[in-house]
C-alpha cells in the first residue's frame, strides 16, 4: 500500500499540544464518531490524571500505539492525534487494515507537563534545556516492566506503567509502536525481530522531508546493528551483562529500573515491537560518514572526559540543593539524585570500555565525531537546566546564601554550554509536521507488512 499521499493531510503544525488540549481533542472525536470510537480510562497517573485509552476498529487483530513513554517526547502525541482523527473520519483508510487500534497520546501526563514549558517555541535548544524535565529510569513508564535477571528484581511498576501492562494483556497485540524522539540527531529504528524487507522502507522515509538517517555513534554500545540506522531492540539483561563486564559494582546498583514495554510484550504476546526515533534538531555532520583525522576511540575519550567535567560540576551544587528536604518536594530531584549517585559505575564502565574494544582503533566518522563532541554538550545542558529548576524552586522557599551563590555558578556553567553549542552547531529546528509524518508512514508501513505476513 501506498500511505504517503497522507502527508499533504497533515497539518503544518507550529507548535506542539499540551496534555489538556490532547484529552479534549480525544472527547471531541469520540463524540463526534461515537459509532466508530470508544474512549476509556485506562487507569490515572501518580498525580491522578486519567489516561485514555482510545479503541478504533474491529479487526481480528490488534495494534497497540502510545505516546510520551519519555514526557519530553510529545511528536508521537501529536502523530497519535492525527491518526485517531484519520482512522474515525475515514472508513475507507480503516478499511485497509484487518486491526482494532488502541491509541493512548499520553502515557506519562504528569512529565509532559512538566515539559510544555517549551512547547510553544520547539525550534529552540535553549528554551529546550531550560524547560526540559526527564524522569531518572526507575520513574519512566518505558523503563519499569517487571524482571527478574540475576541481581537485578524489578516489580515497582508505576500506575502508568500498569495502564500499559493491563493494555497488553487484554489485547495481546501483535503490533505494538512505543513512540519516542531524541533532541539532536538523525532518524533510526529499533524492532523486535529481524524483518529485513522492512529495512530499505525505514531508511527511504526520511529521504522524502530531507532527515537524515541517525549514522553516528548508536545510543548504546552493546545495540545489535540489523541495517543502516536499524538496530534490534535489547533486553534489559544486556545491559547488565555489559555492566558485568565492564564495571567494578553489582550492576543492579546501577542499572536500578525493570524492563521496557517490548520486554514485557513479548512474554505475554507473540508482539513485533517498533520504535522510530526522531530528532527535533539537524546538523549537516549528523550524516557525513566521510573520515575524521581521529580515531574513535579518540572521540569517545573527549566525550568521556567532558562527561567526568560536567558531572564534577553538577555534584557539589545538587548535594548542597538536596539537604534541603523542601528540595524532595520537586520531579527534578529523583532525577538529579539518580544521576550523581549512578554516574561513577557509568563512567568507570565506559572507561574500561573505551580502553579495551578493539572495534574503537578505526578512524571516527565525522558523523561519529559530532556525536562525541557536541551531541554530548547538547544532552549536558539539559540535566544543567533542571538543576536550574530545583534550586530555583528550593530558593523560592529557602533564602541561603551559599544556595544563591551556588545558583550563580550553575546559571553561568549553563551559559557557558549554551554559548560553545551556538558557536558550534549549525543546526535547524525539524518542523513537526515531517517527523509526524515520519513516524506516521513507519508505523503503518510496518502495521501493513506484519498484515501481509499473516502474522507478526
Amino acid at each position: 500500500m501506498d500511505f504517503e499521499s497522507l502527508i499533504d493531510e497533515i497539518p503544518n503544525y507550529q507548535r506542539f499540544f499540551k496534555v489538556d488540549e490532547l484529552d479534549q481533542r480525544t472527547d471531541e472525536l469520540a463524540k463526534k464518531y461515537p459509532k466508530t470510537v470508544e474512549v476509556q480510562i485506562g487507569g490515572y497517573s501518580r498525580q491522578g490524571h486519567p489516561i485514555k485509552v482510545i479503541k478504533i476498529g474491529h479487526g481480528s487483530r490488534n495494534a497497540l500505539l502510545f505516546g510520551c513513554p519519555h514526557p519530553n517526547e510529545p511528536i508521537g502525541a501529536m502523530m497519535l492525534d492525527f491518526l485517531a482523527e484519520k482512522l474515525a473520519s475515514d472508513e475507507r483508510f480503516r478499511s485497509q487494515f484487518d486491526y482494532t487500534w488502541y491509541l493512548i497520546k499520553v502515557i506519562d501526563p504528569d512529565g509532559t507537563k512538566l515539559n510544555e514549558g517549551w512547547f510553544s517555541n520547539p525550534e529552540s535548544i535553549r528554551t529546550y534545556a531550560e524547560h526540559f524535565y526527564r524522569p531518572p529510569g526507575y520513574l519512566q513508564v518505558e523503563w519499569t516492566f517487571p524482571v527478574d535477571y540475576k541481581t537485578l528484581h524489578f516489580h515497582n511498576p508505576l500506575p502508568e506503567t500498569k495502564v500499559l501492562m493491563n493494555t497488553i494483556d487484554e489485547t495481546k497485540p501483535s503490533f505494538m509502536y512505543s513512540l519516542h524522539n531524541a533532541g539532536f540527531g538523525g532518524v533510526y529504528y529499533y524492532i523486535s525481530e529481524e524483518a529485513s524487507s522492512l529495512y530499505e522502507t525505514y531508511q527511504r522515509i526520511p529521504t522524502l522531508f530531507n532527515v537524515p538517517l541517525s549514522l553516528g555513534e548508536p545510543e548504546v554500545p552493546y545495540a545489535k546493528t540489523l541495517s543502516k540506522a536499524v538496530y534490534k531492540l535489547f533486553p534489559i539483561s544486556e545491559e547488565y551483562d555489559y555492566l558485568e563486564k565492564h564495571a567494578s559494582v553489582d550492576p543492579a546498583k546501577i542499572i536500578k529500573s525493570g524492563a521496557s514495554s517490548d520486554e514485557y510484550a513479548s512474554r505475554v504476546a507473540n508482539t513485533f515491537s517498533l520504535v522510530c526515533e526522531v530528532p527535533y534538531y539537524y546538523d549537516p555532520r549528523i550524516e557525513d560518514t566521510s573520515e575524521s583525522d581521529m580515531s574513535r576511540r579518540q572521540a569517545r575519550m573527549i566525550a568521556w572526559e567532558k562527561a567526568k567535567e560536567h558531572y564534577e560540576q553538577m555534584k557539589g551544587p545538587f548535594e548542597h540543593c538536596a539537604s534541603f528536604e523542601e528540595a524532595k518536594e520537586f520531579a527534578f530531584y529523583e532525577t538529579l539524585k539518580n544521576y550523581i549517585e549512578t554516574m561513577p559505575a557509568h563512567l568507570e564502565a565506559e572507561r574500561h570500555w573505551i580502553e579495551t574494544d578493539p572495534t574503537l582503533e578505526r578512524k571516527a566518522t565525522v558523523a561519529e565525531v559530532f556525536d562525541n563532541l557536541y551531541v554530548t554538550q547538547f544532552y549536558q545542558s539539559l540535566s544543567l537546566g533542571m538543576l536550574r529548576r530545583l534550586m530555583n524552586g528550593v530558593l523560592k522557599i529557602r533564602n541561603d546564601e551559599r544556595l544563591s551563590r551556588l545558583k550563580h555558578d550553575v546559571d553561568e556553567a549553563f551559559e557557558k554550554k549554551m554559548d560553545y553549542l551556538y558557536k558550534n552547531l549549525n543546526y535547524r529546528a525539524i518542523p513537526i509536521k515531517d517527523l509526524v509524518a515520519i513516524q506516521l508512514l513507519a508505523g503503518l508501513y510496518t502495521a501493513n507488512h506484519l498484515q501481509s505476513q499473516g502474522g507478526s
